[in-house]
């Protein structure tokens, strides 16, 4: 079975990226292929990250709020480049309410601050192996 491969990325203006390597190590210790952006990545940059790299999974970490802009518009320039089998999930400062509403707009499960590595690894791993059974 081939590695999942993930990218990790930090949108808009937020510097606080603790989280977002924590979970990098946490999926890497998991036996996935991590990429990283680093810090302050456009919608853009990270749709064309996702395609050149070729990933499974989108992880955006957003702790400044912006999680309602941000999430919608990485999700339609995914679709836009055809990666419409490319999960869009991610976490943050972000309420149950918005979760809800962004769930309805296509991204997957969010999680916010407290969520226990083992649950994120396995949402990304069931979802590949989901993913992979419905493409056979």
């Amino acid at each position: 079975m081939k590695k999942i491969r993930v990218l990790i990325a930090k949108a808009g203006l937020d510097g606080h990226d603790r989280g977002a390597k924590v979970i990098a190590a946490a999926l890497r210790d998991a036996g996935m292929e991590v990429i990283y952006t680093g810090l302050r990545q456009t919608p853009e940059m990270i749709a064309e990250a996702a395609l050149q790299e070729d990933v499974d999974v989108v992880g955006i970490s957003i702790l400044s709020g912006a999680h309602m802009t941000i999430l919608p518009r990485v999700l339609k320039l995914l679709r836009d480049r055809g990666l419409d089998d490319v999960l869009l999930t991610g976490g943050g400062i972000m309420s149950n309410e918005d979760i809800e509403e962004l769930k309805k707009m296509g991204v997957g499960q969010l999680f916010t601050p407290g969520a226990p590595m083992s649950a994120i690894v396995e949402y990304i791993q069931n979802w590949v192996k989901e993913r992979d059974k419905a493409a056979v």
